[in-house]
């Protein structure tokens, strides 16, 4: 894999966020999701080198609470904050536009973030992205009842993070789960707050999809237990420019279990 470097930046409230990248050329900005352990560069591994053989320089940021970025205790994970912190280390880091990659809540977070700076992203390319519901339209989704678990005391472990990170993809994927993943990911998560999850707050973007002008490339899996893959349908009659795509016995990490299709329709998308 091609080598990462890696910087921090203080943002506001005193919170860090790091920031690794590979490549040159044109910055395409890789967004992850939520959950126990999560981080920049476990969640597009797969994903890294076929970028920067295409020309791109890979920014892959650790959201706050994420990674090895600041992970505050006692306060609301707004999709805001999360927003507003990203695009001050990214501007720091100097970065003043970007294609955005986001997944699931990275999903939502790029949407924001063209919202609140419109000039700020080329494209966007979202992978079952969230916040485009009322959160409560989230709960009911069995993927969501299946993440109940033990994170944050004190006998959370490998096999319940090895657990946690299955219910992300579908069963023909399982393979794809290494012991160096579930390592990598239970790492972050024994550092993780609760707050994390217990205190995350997504608005619905959904009736602002209309005000996003920028080419927006939709990929889901058919099997997604998390984002429901009929939320596609909502980009396509709101936004002006949608291309979208589903894919068969696929979850919700459609960069993972689809990994060298991913990476080739997204470079042909960019270019």
């Amino acid at each position: 894999m091609a080598t990462l470097k890696s910087a921090r930046y203080r943002v506001s409230g005193g919170h860090e966020i790091e920031i690794r990248e590979a490549g040159t050329g044109p910055a395409v900005v890789f967004i992850h999701g939520s959950g126990p352990g999560a981080s920049g560069a476990s969640n597009f591994r797969g994903n890294i080198d076929a970028f920067v053989a295409a020309g791109f320089r890979v920014v892959l940021p650790d959201l706050i609470g994420y990674g090895t970025s600041s992970k505050p205790e006692g306060i609301d994970y707004t999709l805001q904050l999360f927003t507003d912190t990203l695009h001050e280390a990214l501007v720091a880091h100097g970065i003043d536009r970007a294609v955005l990659v986001g997944n699931s809540l990275g999903g939502g977070i790029a949407l924001q973030m063209t919202l609140d700076h419109p000039t700020f992203a080329e494209k966007l390319v979202l992978m079952a992205p969230g916040c485009v519901a009322e959160r409560e339209a989230y709960f009911v989704m069995p993927g969501i009842a299946k993440m109940v678990s033990n994170f944050g005391g004190a006998d959370f472990n490998l096999d319940e993070q090895r657990r946690l990170i299955g219910n992300l993809l579908h069963a023909e994927a399982h393979h794809l789960i290494t012991d160096e993943l579930v390592a990598e990911r239970f790492e972050v998560a024994r550092t993780q707050p609760k707050d994390v999850i217990v205190r995350m707050r997504t608005p619905d973007l959904s009736p602002r999809l209309g005000e996003v002008k920028q080419p927006i490339f939709v990929l889901w899996g058919l099997d997604d237990e998390f984002c429901p893959e009929s939320h596609a349908r909502l980009f396509l009659e709101r936004c002006p420019n949608v291309r979208a795509i589903t894919f068969a016995h696929t979850g919700h990490w459609v960069q993972v279990e689809r990994a060298a299709e991913f990476n080739r329709y997204v470079v042909e998308f960019l270019r």
